[in-house]
């Protein structure tokens, strides 16, 4: 439980004294995991577990005075364990996502992590999804008892829909690599791990499954005591912040470029060797059999090193998007949109046509925070990011997080009457997305927008974000879910 010290409470956790001594003399858990990293990975070196579901569960266990053990068998697949906590043969599973099903048959406790499903293929296989209706198209590998299984077995024919149930999901991305089947559907966080782990480069997230997120919670068995037991680990849930344990345990790339870093100085002192033996078998009769076998070595070496060489350069390349994506929406941040706007401004001074910039400010974030919580907070933003992707649809956008809960969108070559045009149906499109926010008026989610429009002279860059910015106070001055424009 080392990993314990990456979770810390944001705040003091009141449990009743009888419920603690309650607990602290009940048998220890009995914890069925799995292999799911970030939150779940077994090391087989110290044979132990870690992750971030593990560094919680220890936090939580002593707080509460508890005690834990996680069983053997890592044998049995993913639906053998999970069937052992619905029966009672075993407390607790982790980690496991939510579904209606699940929890008819077990007890979830809140949120702890969020994620996505997402579609894998091999590297240049050829297969288009703009949907998720289009795996019916294709041959879909996944793991028996997904949440996402109801959802596959529905849009996919069943001749062309098949489980893989072992013990490790490696055995479901070997099928997709051997042409087995055309895709699978699985945790994409779980698979980018993996990816950089078990060198799986050959294979690509293709497509994410946005429209049904999935909330990583601990499921307990429906023992009499349990319900007792997950309403303390909610009250902890509510408290913890897991962003250190995020970081230590979302290492994929760290291990890559570790693994780099040895194999490079392999080569080099495999060189200083081939250098040392071509002079010493100069001397004997067996200088060239010798020779052609170490320059074979070599050979292989070399093509295993410009291998993790190109993995490398994509780790780079990720970089370097990540350094100009927003991690939340994954949208472009700040600074892409900065360099965006110089450019965007430098055009307008060279061709003279029109540009505009879009303020977006959605209405009462802080009381969606303090109504509905971060996670919550974050699952909106992550809507509203998909909602203005598909209302600014046209060449030469750029739309971007500006901070907060604030988007920015440039549109250069476009007067002020189509920008105003456009700002509207943002709001429309995000208002019909009927996000609840009970303390709004009407009762969910809406956005206010302020529109600015440069069309002659040379106002500056600065000045058009500071009239759209007055724009979007005015907006929010007069009522908020509305648009207001100006020409600078």
């Amino acid at each position: 439980c080392e990993g314990s010290q990456n979770v810390r409470l944001k705040r003091p956790v009141n449990i009743r004294d009888s419920l603690r001594a309650k607990l602290r003399a009940s048998a220890p858990l009995r914890v069925a995991a799995v292999d799911a990293p970030p939150l779940v990975r077994y090391d087989a070196k110290r044979g132990t577990y870690e992750g971030i579901a593990i560094d919680v569960l220890c936090l939580i266990a002593a707080e509460l005075g508890i005690s834990f053990e996680i069983a053997p068998g890592r044998d049995q697949t993913v639906y053998d364990k999970l069937r052992q906590v619905q029966t009672g043969q075993a407390d607790l599973f982790i980690p496991l996502s939510h579904s209606a099903e699940r929890a008819e048959a077990g007890l979830f406790t809140n949120t702890f992590y969020n994620s996505y499903y997402a579609v894998i293929a091999r590297q240049g296989s050829g297969v288009v999804l703009r949907g998720i209706n289009d795996l019916s198209n294709y041959r879909v590998g996944y793991l028996p008892g997904a949440a996402l299984e109801p959802l596959l077995k529905a849009t996919v024919p069943p001749d062309r829909l098949f489980t893989f149930n072992e013990r490790s999901s490696n055995g479901l991305f070997d099928v997709v690599r051997k042409g087995t089947v055309d895709v699978a559907v699985f945790n994409k966080d779980v698979f980018q791990e993996k990816r950089y782990h078990n060198e799986y480069f050959d294979l690509e997230v293709i497509y994410t499954v946005y429209e049904s997120p999935r909330a990583y919670r601990f499921y307990f068995s429906k023992a009499p005591d349990h319900a007792l037991l997950v309403d303390a680990f909610n009250r902890y849930l509510a408290a913890v912040d897991i962003s250190a344990s995020v970081d230590a345990h979302q290492d994929g790339e760290r291990v890559l470029l570790e693994r780099y870093v040895k194999q490079r100085n392999q080569r080099s002192l495999l060189l200083y060797a081939c250098i040392t033996g071509v002079a010493l078998l100069a001397v004997v009769s067996v200088a060239l059999q010798r020779h052609r076998r170490l320059t074979r070595l070599l050979n292989e070496k070399n093509r295993y090193i410009e291998r993790q060489r190109s993995a490398l350069h994509e780790a780079n390349q990720k970089l370097e998007r990540l350094t100009r994506t927003d991690s939340l929406t994954e949208l472009p941040n700040r600074r892409s949109f900065d360099e965006g706007l110089a450019a965007a401004y430098a055009r307008y001074r060279a061709t003279g046509t029109p540009l505009s910039l879009l303020a977006i400010d959605v209405d009462r974030f802080k009381r969606i925070n303090d109504e509905y919580g971060h996670l919550t907070g974050d699952s909106y933003l992550r809507s509203v990011a998909r909602s203005l992707e598909r209302s600014v649809d046209r060449q030469g956008a750029h739309l971007a997080r500006y901070g907060g809960e604030e988007f920015v969108c440039l549109l250069p070559a476009t007067p002020a009457q189509s920008a105003c045009q456009l700002a509207e149906q943002i709001r429309r499109d995000i208002e019909q997305l009927r996000l609840p926010n009970a303390a709004a008026t009407p009762p969910w989610v809406t956005v206010s927008v302020g529109v600015a429009t440069v069309e002659a002279g040379d106002p500056g860059a600065e000045t058009l974000v500071e009239v759209a910015d007055a724009q979007l106070y005015l907006a929010k001055e007069r009522g908020r879910n509305q648009v207001r424009a100006a020409i600078v």
